[in-house]
């Protein structure tokens, strides 16, 4: 069934942070839009990163100083317009006696520091483990080490309220909608899809963005158009264990065999650890960490921390494949994590295809596309606005959270201490719109479970596109990290009162 007789201007194809990050770009400089994803929104490599908004300081040993520098002017943007989802972390690194010497790990930090233009971040300073309440869980051989700053990121969220405003803009946003066949006609793109109904739809728009992530290059098959960059899928997996610290700080851990990984303070009461680097060449919905990945990242842990880390310590594990362009790099870990963005109109109407990228870089890439699809379309504006426009509920100062919860603790004094501080780092301002003037869990229509109501639940379908328990337990939250069997099953009995 066509979806419009008016053609759309842009069509972007990829629910991920690059097509959600270009529905929104588009849909702002006045484009008619539609966004088409075949599963939930950040259902795949978007939700399944490291959750950091950093430079990449291990980028710098591969000489991608251009990478680093753009990723690193992008932390202070993000940070600025999304301060709810975005937040500075310090991350320690030890210095481990016979891998990269001190002097190195020092200049590597003092170009982190310079070459990206820090503003509000604190600058990076040698620290004394001994002394360090971040080298109390660490085992007694690490003495000295370096404290530096980078950011955090909820990245199914930024996914989320980049699709959220788009569609207040005017995007059309369709999830669980798979493009099954791309065709240009007299100068438009015809895109064949089908839902998860099993209906059949059919789009119109004046061009295409393939923001497909991992599927990239099957998508250019289905619109019959050969891919001018070879890609490199890796796969990188994630352990979370109980909390093996009580401070704030992350850590950046080496180890012998030249790869780095990192340990976060994780929803409260855990610890992430990650990540692994290895080729993937199985199917996109079938990505996990194997047993060998898990003792990989417990081994490198178990390294660092007094307190061994097991398999048996592990309560959740989750997987992404990264879409790297293939440049000839003999390991995984030394692929780029660059970018292109290519513009075939061999059809005579735009298909633009997104190439590789990393998380932090998502706004620059978007707007860049965005840029490529105005020399091709009058509907699409030349005028650049993102970089300074709040994502929905981040209209508040940088240093404004605290002040924000304190606000809403005291409008809702029945909501707990952890449900406040997770409810503002999930909905910023927007909070209030479903919290409302609630004087009591019934207000908000009881609670499920660990702070989560009826009424938040009603606000993740209407407006977020949640749809099953998945959605919201592990990609709108993390609170799948607390539920247990009978809490899920409450949530799905809840969810099913929702028509489709």
């Amino acid at each position: 069934m066509p979806d419009s007789a008016q053609p759309y201007d842009v069509i972007v194809i990829g629910g991920g942070v690059n097509g959600a990050g270009v529905a929104r770009d588009a849909a702002g400089r006045g484009a008619r839009v539609l966004l088409i994803e075949q599963g939930d929104l950040a259902q795949g490599t978007s939700s399944a990163s490291t959750k950091l908004i950093h430079g990449g300081l291990r980028y710098l040993e591969h000489y991608e100083f251009g990478l680093v520098r753009e990723a690193l002017k992008e932390r202070e943007v993000l940070w600025s317009i999304a301060p709810h989802i975005i937040w500075p972390l310090r991350f320690v690194l030890p210095h481990r006696p016979g891998l990269r010497p001190r002097w190195l790990l020092r200049l590597g930090l003092f170009l982190y520091d310079h070459i990206g233009g820090r503003k509000k971040l604190p600058a990076t300073r040698s620290i004394d483990l001994r002394r360090h309440e971040a080298g109390e869980p660490l085992q007694s051989q690490y003495r000295h080490g370096f404290e530096y700053s980078d950011g955090w990121v909820d990245d199914a969220r930024l996914v989320v309220l980049n699709a959220r405003d788009a569609a207040k803009r005017g995007a059309k946003v369709r999830t669980h909608m798979r493009a099954e066949m791309l065709r240009c006609e007299d100068g438009l793109w015809i895109v064949e899809a089908r839902g998860d109904n099993d209906r059949s739809y059919r789009f119109t728009g004046k061009s295409v963005v393939n923001a497909a992530g991992p599927a990239v290059l099957d998508l250019l098959k289905r619109a019959d158009a050969e891919p001018d960059h070879r890609m490199r899928l890796v796969r990188g997996s994630h352990i979370v264990v109980r909390r093996l610290f009580a401070h704030a700080y992350a850590y950046f851990f080496q180890l012998p065999d030249g790869r780095i990984f990192f340990a976060i303070p994780y929803e409260r009461d855990f610890t992430l650890i990650g990540t692994t680097d290895l080729d993937h060449d199985g199917p996109l919905d079938e990505v996990k960490a194997s047993d060998e990945e898990i003792a990989y990242l417990c081994e490198g842990a178990s390294q660092y921390f007094r307190e061994p880390i097991t398999p048996a310590d592990v309560v959740w594990t989750y997987s992404g494949v990264r879409p790297l362009i293939e440049d000839g790099s003999g390991r995984p870990e030394a692929a780029t994590r660059g970018y292109r963005i290519d513009v075939d109109m061999d059809e005579g109407a735009p298909l633009l295809t997104i190439y590789g990228g990393k998380i932090t870089s998502y706004r620059h890439v978007a707007e860049h596309a965005v840029d490529e699809l105005s020399d091709h379309l009058e509907a699409v504006s030349v005028r650049r606005w993102t970089a300074t426009k709040p994502l929905p509920g981040g209209d508040f100062p940088t240093n404004g959270a605290a002040a924000l919860k304190a606000d809403i603790k005291l409008a809702h004094p029945f909501l707990p201490a952890a449900t406040v501080d997770r409810i503002v780092k999930a909905y910023g301002t927007e909070a209030r719109a479903w919290l409302g003037k609630a004087e009591g869990w019934d207000e908000l229509g009881g609670e499920i479970a660990h702070g989560l109501s009826a009424a938040e639940v009603g606000w993740l379908v209407t407006h977020e596109w949640a749809r099953t328990t998945d959605d919201i337990l592990w990609r709108r939250s993390k609170l799948g990290l607390h539920f247990n069997a009978d809490e899920v099953a409450k949530l799905t009995a809840h969810l099913a009162e929702y028509p489709r």
